[in-house]
């Protein structure tokens, strides 16, 4: 039996091979249990549980709201093994004990492998025991418990104590040589910890030693300028002393190189590690050159316009270092962020795909080493690709002989990463159905780009992996009408603007439906648009209408909904049928007639996934076609486990 907090709440039992996950319900029960894991061995009062579960004044029955989530914990505890593993939960007077072995718990597990690893003294016995414990963590710790100050404050302690793990390893790459290691240790911690300037201040000095002091630099300027317009404050005194150690180590008459002029990532940048470096300007050279450049993307997309603004961001996040000359704000030959990771999320059907081909079409030349993509077929229906197949795809993109190619997933995740620890390459990792299935397939080499769509939020790969995200939403009114005309002719939107418009709205701006919507006009020659604005002003046959062979709208969202658990599809029918637009959760929780606390989480899933938009605060807002959909088959596709299967492939049409 294993007690995780090191992402989100679980226990899991059965063999480490096929371990099962034990039902622990709704998000104040797993609050129960984490509160009492921090403190194994140790009493939990109810006021602490109390003061923890309510951010606010607690209901007047919150001692019985308790009781029953214990109760229903010791029963799944004692479904799970609880017996066999010395585990037990008890009551005592007003307080709770969780008497467990302290090793069953992981932040035991990660406290105890960091304080025997000493980076300094035994640096080669304390990288594997640092990765070891960095291993135990899935994502921001004590996911899937309540929003409450007690909670947040563990949370934040536990984080600590990752990065402080971090900034260790770190070191003892460092005592070992291995600055490039360390590097890579430091660079995603150093993302997502932007103003922590101690570990910027680790990862410049690993830099400027592996001959990269420009790029040394340019996180101190960053760094500097983050904290003046968020603090209001200069730099401390760590900060600046590195600085100032890679700034007399660097010739005066020889400035640092241009970030944004590409260069052979072998060449050193240090003069003093040894040879002649070339001139900034010199043409790039392939990083791998010995081997071929795969071209796995598919043909970009017909009739693709607007986004201006969604471009403009994939390009500042994934080439940082471009210039501003190109349209979209950056120059193709920039190079992108170190292992940089863009996050492409939105509904069904608005065109992330699209997005993410286009602009790898749009930027071809930042990606000498080639280009490689795969369908990961999270939300198409079936099975789901499995990361292993993908890495056979690209290997042998690559060019490793099939007899070569290592038979588990973790030795060909190795060589892929081996391959293109050097090269210039964009990977885009189209409709993923979770962090886990993605984290195998990221290239991680300093000259990398990976793009990932999807139509969750995969907060987990933010979390574990810094992406960055771009959110995708609807087309406004001209970039829609732009779009029937580009697939039409102008001519037909000319005769018409007023109901080119209303078939915007009633598409809801997605470029899905509104390419199904063209596809019946342009098998009707003779119909005006008015005509089809007509017909798709009936509800009951709209999501019909935009459909064209597999790639309608209700397929898609028929795909959506098959990865919902059969009560969170139930709730979708609920909102559907019995509101316009608009609803919080005491509204949910009367229109479905469940617990308020379990609608809260069912909401959040259901907008993680796009199927609702928050707003604000506790306003959860419905589009038409999801309504339509769910007021006919929203859900029926849903199984126990959220599995299901039926309908198209996301990105295989629109844009």
């Amino acid at each position: 039996m294993d007690f995780s907090l090191l992402g989100p709440v679980t226990v899991t039992t059965g063999p480490a091979a096929a371990p099962v996950e034990l039902p622990l319900g709704p998000a104040k029960r797993r609050s129960v249990l984490a509160m009492l894991l921090l403190r194994p061995n140790s009493t939990v009062s109810v006021d602490q549980l109390v003061s923890g579960l309510w951010e606010d004044e607690p209901p007047a029955h919150a001692r019985t709201v308790i009781q029953g989530h214990v109760s229903r914990l010791r029963a799944a505890l004692a479904e799970g093994g609880a017996d066999e593993h010395g585990v037990e939960l008890t009551t005592h007077s007003s307080a709770y004990l969780l008497r467990l072995p302290a090793s069953l718990v992981d932040t035991v597990r990660f406290d105890d492998l960091v304080a025997r690893a000493d980076p300094e003294s035994a640096p080669a016995d304390a990288v594997p025991m640092l990765r070891q414990a960095l291993g135990l963590w899935r994502g921001p710790a004590l996911t899937g418990t309540v929003a409450s100050p007690p909670f947040a404050a563990a949370a934040h302690a536990l984080e600590e104590r990752r990065l402080t793990a971090v900034e260790a390893l770190a070191r003892a790459h460092g005592a070992l040589g291995e600055y490039e290691k360390a590097a890579g240790v430091l660079h995603p911690a150093a993302l997502g910890n932007p103003l922590r300037e101690g570990l910027i201040a680790d990862l410049m000095l690993v830099l400027y030693r592996t001959g990269r002091q420009s790029d040394a630099i340019a996180w101190f300027h960053r760094t500097r300028e983050m904290l003046a317009d968020d603090l209001g404050v200069d730099p401390g005194e760590r900060l600046s002393a590195a600085y100032q150690e890679i700034l007399r180590a660097v010739p005066a008459a020889e400035p640092p190189p241009d970030p944004r002029v590409p260069r052979d990532p072998r060449e050193p940048r240090d003069p003093r590690v040894g040879g002649e470096t070339a001139s900034p300007a010199a043409p790039a050279a392939s990083a791998a050159a010995s081997g071929p450049a795969p071209e796995l993307l598919p043909r970009p997309p017909a009739g693709f316009l607007g986004r201006d603004g969604e471009l403009a961001e994939l390009t500042r996040l994934a080439l940082p270092a471009a210039g501003q000359d190109h349209p979209y704000g950056g120059a193709p030959a920039g190079l992108p962020a170190e292992g940089g990771i863009t996050l492409v999320t939105g509904p069904a059907g608005v065109g992330k795909t699209g997005l993410a081909v286009h602009w790898g079409h749009a930027y071809a030349a930042a990606f000498p080493d080639g280009r490689l993509f795969a369908d990961l077929r999270g939300f198409s229906g079936g099975e789901e690709v499995e990361p292993a197949a993908v890495l056979r795809e690209f290997l042998l993109a690559m060019g490793t002989p099939a007899d070569q190619i290592p038979p588990s997933e973790q030795a060909a995740g190795a060589l892929y990463r081996s391959l293109v620890a050097q090269r210039r390459l964009l990977v885009v990792l189209d409709n993923a159905s979770s962090s886990a299935q993605v984290r195998p397939l990221l290239p991680g080499g300093p000259h990398c780009a990976t793009l990932v769509t999807s139509r969750s939020r995969l907060d987990g790969l933010i979390a574990t992996d810094a992406a960055r995200p771009v959110r995708l939403h609807a087309l406004g009114p001209e970039d829609g009408a732009a779009l029937i005309g580009a697939l039409l002719g102008p001519d037909r939107v000319a005769e018409d603007p007023a109901a080119a418009e209303e078939l915007v709205t009633l598409c809801d701006g997605l470029p899905l439906a509104l390419r199904a919507a063209s596809a019946q006009l342009v098998a009707r020659p003779r119909w005006r648009l008015a005509r089809l604005a007509t017909a798709l002003r009936d509800e009951r046959r709209r999501l019909a209408l935009l459909s064209a062979e597999d790639a309608g709208v209700a397929a898609a969202l028929r795909n959506s909904v098959a990865r919902l658990s059969a009560d969170d599809a139930q709730l979708l029918r609920a909102l559907g049928a019995g509101f316009a637009r608009e609803v919080n959760t005491a509204e949910a929780a009367a229109l479905s007639g469940a617990d308020p606390d379990l609608i809260q989480d069912s909401l959040e899933r259901l907008a993680e996934m796009h199927l609702l938009d928050e707003e604000a605060t506790n306003r959860y807002v419905m589009s038409d076609l999801v309504k339509l959909f769910a007021q006919g088959d929203g859900g029926r596709g849903a199984g126990p486990s959220g599995e299901g299967s039926g309908g198209p492939q996301e990105g295989a049409g629109p844009p």
